[in-house]
């Protein structure tokens, strides 16, 4: 069977007719960019919450919870804490990439969120995994260094990453928890994900 078109997302937008970046026109690219702009303002948020949908079903391995149910766990407790939309939709994201990423999804998530969130959420993001190894101390599997955050004691943002991963994440694992569903936070995170995307910070 031959291949096809993609379908164009809105109807009246147009398909660029070369195949090669380096053939497209100026004109090309003005109205391809148009489209681009668009495009992403109304599927990121989508696609993402996709990529998190796709666990929803998915078995655990010895957890009282699946990864989606943690995720979605750890955001309820965030939003019943009274943190702002932001803090909420990153805690929504925040082991989306736990599964096919494990050894480092904390940069996966972090990569993912960086150019809608502030510096705070995205410092959590990257170094959430190292705060959680002071919870590993009775894995005899286990070799890292539990004291490990302490490296970071000072930095402007130590408390509050410390605050969630102690109180929104390492024990957001319970089977009988009231958590709430998905629907509860995709107003939040359309907004969150619409809003125009900026630098991410190089940081440590």
């Amino acid at each position: 069977m031959p291949w096809c078109r993609s379908p164009l997302a809105k109807s009246g937008w147009r398909y660029v007719e070369e195949a090669e970046l380096g053939d497209f026109s100026p004109e090309e690219w003005k109205f391809l960019n148009a489209q681009k702009d668009e495009f992403y303002r109304e599927e990121r948020a989508n696609t993402a919450l996709r990529m998190l949908g796709t666990m929803k079903d998915d078995p655990s391995y010895g957890y009282q919870v699946n990864n989606y149910t943690h995720c979605l766990q750890s955001a309820t407790m965030v939003m019943r804490a009274g943190y702002d939309e932001e803090t909420i939709v990153t805690a929504v994201f925040h082991d989306v990439g736990f599964i096919v990423c494990v050894e480092s999804h904390g940069q996966f998530s972090a990569a993912l969120l960086g150019p809608i969130i502030s510096e705070k959420n995205y410092w959590m993001l990257r170094h959430h995994q190292i705060f959680m190894t002071q919870h590993s101390g009775n894995d005899p599997a286990f070799t890292g260094d539990v004291s490990a955050r302490e490296k970071y004691r000072g930095h402007p943002h130590f408390e509050w990453i410390a605050t969630f991963v102690d109180t929104f994440d390492q024990n957001a694992l319970q089977a009988d928890y009231d958590t709430a569903s998905i629907e509860v936070f995709l107003p939040m995170v359309h907004r969150v994900f619409a809003q125009k995307p900026h630098s991410v910070p190089v940081i440590d």
